[in-house]
């Protein structure tokens, strides 16, 4: 199993700093319906994401992605290599698209009607940044068959797909804790959250996909040679 959590963790990691979801929960959050909303966003998300991430390691599993004892099958090192390339590339368009100096990363038209949404269309908006944005679904795809090509037992892959869905599920359930616990000075601690994501989105997401693409690139690449 701890094979199966090391090579997902990465993935995992970067769907939970997303500052998408993040922002748009704490958007939602603001709202005279916050808590409807934010549970429904919150559900919205953790359920979809569960339920790529237990497709991808049903099918990886189902075609033998593990590959036995010689490591992970060969198709799922060459499906790495596509997605580690794709991260590379998904990160040079988001530094070449970043705001420059002096501006301010502009919010997308559908967060400026957040404030309208009632909590079937914020539970419908989670699963569309989980299942439609690229860069979370390939995330979850690519943590997917790495759990999948791991030697890790059935019952290991389900605790690694759990842990998965837990940790890229934290840009919601960390806010929603922080709203439904933290009482008066939860505003001040969710904005200054959401500042600091959307200042440094372009960086962050940069860095991630990078760094996850290189990653992928030299796993696949080595287990390739042999």
């Amino acid at each position: 199993m701890g094979d199966a959590v090391g090579q997902m963790l990465a993935s995992a990691v970067g769907i939970a700093i997303s500052p998408v979801p993040l922002i748009a929960i704490v958007l939602m959050l603001a709202t005279p319906r916050g808590r409807a909303n934010g549970l429904a966003f919150t559900v919205g998300w953790v359920l979809s994401l569960a339920a790529v991430v237990t497709v991808v390691v049903l099918a990886g599993s189902g075609a033998d992605a593990s590959g036995g004892d010689d490591g992970p099958a060969t198709w799922t090192l060459w499906l790495k290599l596509g997605l580690g390339l794709l991260f590379l590339l998904m990160g040079a368009k988001q530094w070449k698209d970043r705001p420059r100096e002096g501006q301010d990363a502009e919010l997308p038209g559908w967060m400026k009607a957040i404030d309208t949404f009632p909590p079937g269309k914020a539970a419908g908006l989670a699963v569309a940044l989980a299942v439609a944005n690229p860069k979370n679904l390939v995330l979850a795809v690519g943590g997917a068959v790495s759990i999948a090509g791991s030697d890790a037992s059935a019952g290991g892959k389900a605790v690694a797909g759990a842990l998965m869905v837990l940790i890229g599920s934290l840009c919601t359930l960390a806010p929603l804790g922080v709203y439904l616990l933290g009482g008066a000075k939860s505003a001040e601690v969710l904005a200054g959250w959401k500042a600091w994501m959307a200042r440094h989105n372009a960086a962050i997401m940069t860095t991630l996909l990078v760094v996850l693409g290189a990653k992928y690139v030299g796993d696949a690449l080595t287990g390739l040679a042999r």
